[in-house]
């Protein structure tokens, strides 16, 4: 049975990070809702195989290889999907690095949080249709649970943060919340997944599996859906149960 989330079709919604895992995910079941997707990346591979698979299944979607850090590339970006694909009603702000990037501390966290803010605020400003609407990819590390890596936690939990601001001092632009993933079965942590470390994390969860990346998508696209539209500076969790079991 399909699940219809209440999107209007042929509304824009932006992705970043749509070359894979969660970014992609998202891409392909918004495009299954009927929304226009503008799919962002730094993977030229991973980006043409998202759209590919799109266009495939009978969706639209538009593409830019670019560098969300890059203030640069980002109102680019920007631009040419307005040109493109008009005003942008959803945006997933999903790109970041990955928890086991060794990076330096305050790098990471201009890079981790300076990210969302750069596309936030050029997305805003490219003009908005009502009902806009803004989730990011936080994580229960650093919000929920200490991480080994400094940084990786610093930036989540500062980015949660941030989209508390927005809640609170921007809602009259857009909605603003945070998608929280647990373990999830991603090339990210593939490497962990098959640690003695892992299998212990794994042990852990209610639920005795990991995430898909489809698990985290449908949730991101709940937050964004007009169905949620109440829903206003939350913060997430999709981990299965795990950290109510630490």
């Amino acid at each position: 049975m399909a699940i219809h989330l209440g999107f209007t079709e042929a509304d824009t919604i932006l992705i970043s990070g749509a070359g894979s895992g969660i970014g992609r995910a998202t891409a392909l079941l918004a495009a299954g809702q009927g929304l226009k997707v503008s799919a962002w990346d730094v993977s030229a591979e991973g980006l043409a195989q998202t759209v590919k698979e799109i266009q495939r299944n009978g969706g639209t979607a538009h593409s830019w290889l670019g560098d969300v850090s890059n203030q640069s590339s980002v109102e680019e970006g920007m631009a040419d999907v307005r040109e493109k694909m008009g005003l942008i009603r959803y945006l997933f702000n999903n790109a970041g690095p990955a928890s086991a990037n060794l990076m330096e501390f305050d790098d990471a966290l201009l890079i981790s949080v300076g990210s969302v803010r750069r596309m936030t605020d050029a997305w805003a400003s490219s003009g908005l249709p009502e009902g806009a609407a803004m989730v990011a990819t936080t994580s229960v590390a650093g919000n929920l649970i200490g991480t080994d890596s400094a940084w990786y936690s610093a930036s989540k939990a500062g980015l949660m943060g941030y989209i508390r601001h927005l809640a609170a001092y921007r809602s009259g632009e857009f909605r603003s919340n945070g998608v929280a993933p647990g373990m999830t079965d991603t090339p990210r942590l593939a490497a962990f997944k098959a640690s003695e470390v892992g299998a212990r994390v794994l042990d852990r969860i209610p639920l005795k599996r990991m995430a898909t990346a489809e698990d985290i998508a449908w949730a991101a696209l709940f937050l964004l859906s007009p169905l949620s539209s109440y829903t206003n500076g939350v913060f997430l969790p999709v981990d299965g149960g795990w950290t109510v079991t630490q």
